[in-house]
């Protein structure tokens, strides 16, 4: 239920802001690198942990998977909501390429 009512809240959010912002260029927080564009329906992710970070782009339709709405709980508990930029979760890349992965198979 509340995994739900959190997708949504962010969904809404997401979507407010693509419909504002069709297409935009992220700074990569963790390397201070310009990133490529992040195309409509998607949204970035910053995989930090342990030191490492990478940067993700991700279609909204994983705000319905319960791997990533763990790690979206996760990031709630360490970083909270009061940053701004691309989203963070608290995992090392590879796992947030492992949860990726398993929906492409």
């Amino acid at each position: 239920m509340i995994r739900s009512y959190f997708a949504e809240k962010i969904q809404k959010g997401l979507s407010v802001f693509a419909q504002r912002r069709p297409a935009l260029n992220y700074l990569s927080e963790a390397k201070g690198l310009m990133a490529a564009e992040v195309r409509e329906g998607c949204f970035a992710v910053l995989a930090i942990k342990g030191g490492e970070t990478k940067r993700f782009i991700i279609g909204l339709d994983y705000l319905t998977d319960p791997a990533f709405l763990g790690l979206l709980d996760q990031a709630q508990e360490e970083f909270g909501f009061t940053h701004k930029g691309a989203l963070a979760v608290p995992c090392q890349p590879q796992e947030l390429q492992n949860i990726l992965d398993a929906r492409k198979v």
